[in-house]
C-alpha cells in the first residue's frame, strides 16, 4: 500500500460552516471538491497531497485519508474489517499510534470500546507479521488512526494531521476567550476585503484577526509555524520531500509594503500580548498596535475593513454595560469609518440590535457551542446615492455555521 502515491478518498474536516472557506481552499491547491456537509469538504489525493494540505489549509481542522470503507453490522465485523488493512505498511512495528473514534451504533455503549477493538485488530495483524507490534496510547505524538462509523457504515482513515490545524501555531499568551485562529481566518475570508485595502481592528484583545490578516494578505501559510504532523509517521514517508515543501511556503510569501492593518486595545496587557503573538507570527511589521479606547483608534482615510469582535455578555462582560457598548460601536462606525465595510463578531443578538445600524448580511456562525453572528454593515461616506465602494463586492454571500468540535464530523 504505497499510500503516499496511491489516490484515494480525502475528507477535511473544519469548524462547523468553514466548509466553502475550506472548500475555496482546496480548489486553489488545485483538487476537485466531490462533497461538503457541515464539517467538511471531500476530495480525492494521495497523502503527499495530504502533506500540502496540512502545510496550507487555513481553516482546517484535520485531514483525513480513507484507507477502507465498509459495511459492519457489530464489534466483530469491525475487528475482521481493520485487521484485512495492511498496517503493516503503515505502522512501523517499533513505533507508535492512537486510534480516535466517532461512533454512533447500537452495538457501541462506548466510543473506548471501538477504539480497543480497532486496536487490537491493527497490533494482531503486525504481531502475525512482524514478530513484534507497536506501542499505543490517547496521545497523538505517532501515526494516528481515525474510525467513523454511522449506522451500517463504517471507514477507517489515517489523520494526517494530529494536533488540531484550526491553531496555528503563533498564540504565544492567549488572552481572555480568544478566537481560534481557523474560525478568524474564515470570518476575514467571508469579509469583502481584497487583502490590499486597510484593516483596522478596535478591540483586539490578543490580536489574532489582525494576524491573519496579515497571514493572508502575504501568503504566510499557518506550516511555517508548525513542524511536528502525523503523517510524518506514516511508513513511506520522505523528510526530504516534507522540507522541500516547507521551503516551497517561504517561497510563497509576498511583502506587501503598503499593507496597513491598525489594532488597538484600551487594556495595554492585551495589546503587548497581541505584540508578541504577531512578531511569533513574522508579521509585526504590518500591524500597527496602540493602546487606546475603540473610539480613538486611527481610521485610515483609504477606506476598507474595519472588524469587531466585542465581549457579549455570555462569558465576558457585563450585560447592562455592553448595551451602551454596542451603541457606542453603531455611532463610532456611523461617524468616522464612513466609505468602510464594518463587521461585528457577536454572540448576543440582542446586543446586536443596539448597534443601532441595519446589517446588509447575518453571517451565521458557532463557537464554543454558542450561536453567532458576523454582522455586516456598509458605511456610507457622505449620501448613501454617492457612496463608492472601493472594497470588491464578494461574489457570493456566505452564511455559514460554524462549530468548534473535540471530534471532527467525517460524513
Amino acid at each position: 500500500m504505497e499510500v503516499f502515491q496511491e489516490k484515494s478518498r480525502v475528507v477535511v474536516t473544519c469548524n462547523r460552516g468553514l466548509a466553502p472557506c475550506v472548500a475555496k481552499e482546496l480548489q486553489e491547491l488545485g483538487h476537485d471538491i466531490t462533497g461538503q456537509f457541515n464539517t467538511g469538504v471531500e476530495t480525492t489525493g494521495t497523502m503527499s497531497d495530504c502533506v500540502r494540505m496540512n502545510l496550507r489549509l487555513r481553516c482546517a481542522s484535520q485531514v483525513m485519508y480513507s484507507l477502507r470503507q465498509f459495511t459492519c453490522r457489530d464489534p466483530e465485523e469491525l475487528y475482521r474489517n481493520v485487521r484485512e488493512i495492511p498496517w503493516e505498511l503503515l505502522i512501523d512495528s517499533e513505533g507508535y499510534f492512537t486510534v480516535n473514534c466517532n461512533v454512533s451504533h447500537e452495538t457501541i455503549r462506548s466510543t473506548m470500546f471501538a477504539s480497543v477493538k480497532v486496536k487490537d485488530a491493527i497490533v494482531d495483524r503486525i504481531r502475525a507479521i512482524k514478530g513484534h507490534r507497536p506501542d499505543s496510547g490517547s496521545e497523538p505524538i505517532g501515526t494516528v488512526v481515525y474510525l467513523y462509523w454511522r449506522g451500517p457504515e463504517a471507514e477507517v482513515f489515517l489523520d494526517t494531521s494530529g494536533e488540531t490545524l484550526a491553531k496555528h501555531g503563533y498564540r504565544r499568551i492567549p488572552g481572555k476567550a480568544p478566537m481560534v485562529e481557523a474560525l478568524a481566518a474564515g470570518v476575514i475570508l467571508s469579509s469583502r476585503w481584497d487583502h490590499k485595502s486597510p484593516v483596522v481592528n478596535p478591540m483586539c484583545g490578543s490580536g489574532t484577526l489582525a494576524i491573519e490578516a496579515a497571514l493572508i494578505a502575504t501568503k504566510r501559510y499557518p506550516g511555517m509555524l508548525r513542524s511536528e504532523f502525523a503523517f510524518q509517521h506514516v511508513l513511506g514517508y520522505d523528510a526530504t520531500a516534507f522540507l522541500e515543501q516547507r521551503k516551497q511556503l517561504q517561497d510563497c510569501i509576498e511583502e506587501v509594503e503598503d499593507l496597513k492593518i491598525i489594532a488597538s486595545d484600551i487594556d495595554n496587557y492585551a495589546v503587548r500580548n497581541a505584540r508578541t503573538n504577531a512578531q511569533a507570527a513574522g508579521v509585526t511589521k504590518y500591524i500597527e498596535f496602540s493602546n487606546c479606547d475603540f473610539r480613538d483608534t486611527t481610521i485610515p482615510s483609504t477606506p476598507g475593513i474595519l472588524l469587531f469582535n466585542p465581549e457579549y455578555g455570555e462569558r465576558l462582560g457585563d450585560q447592562t454595560e455592553l448595551v451602551e457598548t454596542y451603541a457606542e460601536i453603531g455611532t463610532f462606525m456611523k461617524h468616522k469609518c464612513g466609505g468602510y465595510w464594518g463587521y461585528v463578531f457577536t454572540g448576543n443578538m440582542e446586543l446586536g440590535k443596539r448597534i443601532g445600524l441595519k446589517p446588509k448580511r447575518k453571517i451565521e456562525f458557532v463557537t464554543a457551542q454558542l450561536e453567532c453572528r458576523l454582522l455586516e454593515f456598509e458605511l456610507y461616506a457622505g449620501s448613501k446615492k454617492t457612496h463608492t465602494k472601493v472594497v470588491e463586492d464578494a461574489s457570493t454571500e456566505p452564511s455559514t455555521d460554524v462549530a468548534i468540535e473535540t471530534e471532527p464530523e467525517v460524513g
